[in-house]
Protein backbone atom coordinates (compact mmCIF):
# COMPACT_ATOMS: atom_id res chain seq x y z
CA UNK A 1 0.00 0.00 0.00
CA UNK A 2 1.67 3.27 -1.10
CA UNK A 3 2.24 5.81 1.65
CA UNK A 4 2.91 9.51 1.10
CA UNK A 5 3.54 12.61 3.11
CA UNK A 6 0.91 15.14 2.10
CA UNK A 7 0.30 18.81 2.78
CA UNK A 8 -3.15 20.38 2.89
CA UNK A 9 -2.95 22.90 0.06
CA UNK A 10 -6.48 24.29 0.01
CA UNK A 11 -10.17 23.70 0.42
CA UNK A 12 -12.52 23.64 -2.55
CA UNK A 13 -16.03 23.72 -1.16
CA UNK A 14 -16.41 20.69 1.10
CA UNK A 15 -13.27 19.02 -0.26
CA UNK A 16 -9.63 19.23 0.80
CA UNK A 17 -6.82 19.17 -1.77
CA UNK A 18 -3.71 17.39 -0.49
CA UNK A 19 -0.38 17.65 -2.30
CA UNK A 20 1.40 14.29 -2.23
CA UNK A 21 5.16 14.28 -1.67
CA UNK A 22 7.83 11.70 -2.31
CA UNK A 23 11.47 12.38 -1.39
CA UNK A 24 10.60 16.03 -0.73
CA UNK A 25 9.08 16.58 -4.18
CA UNK A 26 5.40 17.04 -5.02
CA UNK A 27 4.34 14.04 -7.09
CA UNK A 28 0.60 14.58 -7.35
CA UNK A 29 -2.50 15.50 -5.46
CA UNK A 30 -5.57 13.87 -4.04
CA UNK A 31 -8.97 15.32 -3.15
CA UNK A 32 -10.79 14.06 -0.07
CA UNK A 33 -13.91 15.23 1.74
CA UNK A 34 -12.99 17.77 4.42
CA UNK A 35 -14.73 15.56 6.98
CA UNK A 36 -12.30 12.69 6.22
CA UNK A 37 -9.39 14.74 7.58
CA UNK A 38 -8.44 14.35 11.23
CA UNK A 39 -9.92 17.39 13.02
CA UNK A 40 -6.48 18.85 13.86
CA UNK A 41 -5.46 18.61 10.19
CA UNK A 42 -8.28 20.81 8.91
CA UNK A 43 -6.08 23.84 8.33
CA UNK A 44 -3.90 24.94 5.47
CA UNK A 45 -0.35 23.54 5.47
CA UNK A 46 -1.19 20.69 7.88
CA UNK A 47 1.00 17.64 7.20
CA UNK A 48 -0.57 14.19 7.07
CA UNK A 49 0.50 10.69 6.15
CA UNK A 50 -1.73 9.32 3.39
CA UNK A 51 -2.13 5.64 2.58
CA UNK A 52 -3.62 4.73 -0.78
CA UNK A 53 -5.00 1.38 -1.89
CA UNK A 54 -6.60 0.68 -5.29
CA UNK A 55 -6.38 4.41 -6.15
CA UNK A 56 -8.39 5.35 -3.05
CA UNK A 57 -7.29 7.02 0.18
CA UNK A 58 -7.70 4.46 2.94
CA UNK A 59 -6.03 6.26 5.86
CA UNK A 60 -5.01 9.78 6.89
CA UNK A 61 -2.84 10.46 9.96
CA UNK A 62 -2.06 13.99 11.14
CA UNK A 63 1.64 14.67 11.84
CA UNK A 64 1.79 17.52 14.37
CA UNK A 65 5.59 17.49 14.70
CA UNK A 66 6.21 17.83 10.95
CA UNK A 67 3.46 20.45 10.67
CA UNK A 68 5.13 22.53 13.40
CA UNK A 69 8.62 22.06 11.94
CA UNK A 70 7.52 23.22 8.49
CA UNK A 71 5.60 26.19 9.90
CA UNK A 72 8.65 27.29 11.92
CA UNK A 73 10.95 26.87 8.90
CA UNK A 74 8.62 28.96 6.74
CA UNK A 75 8.38 31.67 9.42
CA UNK A 76 12.16 31.74 9.76
CA UNK A 77 12.60 32.16 5.99
CA UNK A 78 9.98 34.92 5.96
CA UNK A 79 11.67 36.71 8.87
CA UNK A 80 15.06 36.59 7.11
CA UNK A 81 13.57 37.96 3.89
CA UNK A 82 11.67 40.69 5.74
CA UNK A 83 14.80 42.13 7.36
CA UNK A 84 16.02 45.32 5.80
CA UNK A 85 19.72 45.78 5.28
CA UNK A 86 21.24 48.26 7.70
CA UNK A 87 21.53 51.74 6.27
CA UNK A 88 25.25 52.37 6.10
CA UNK A 89 26.06 55.90 5.05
Amino acid sequence: MPEYTAVLDRFEGDDAVLLLEEDGETVGDVVVPRTDLPSRARRQDAVVTVRIEDDAVVDLDYDPEETTRRREDAQSRFDRLARRPDDEE
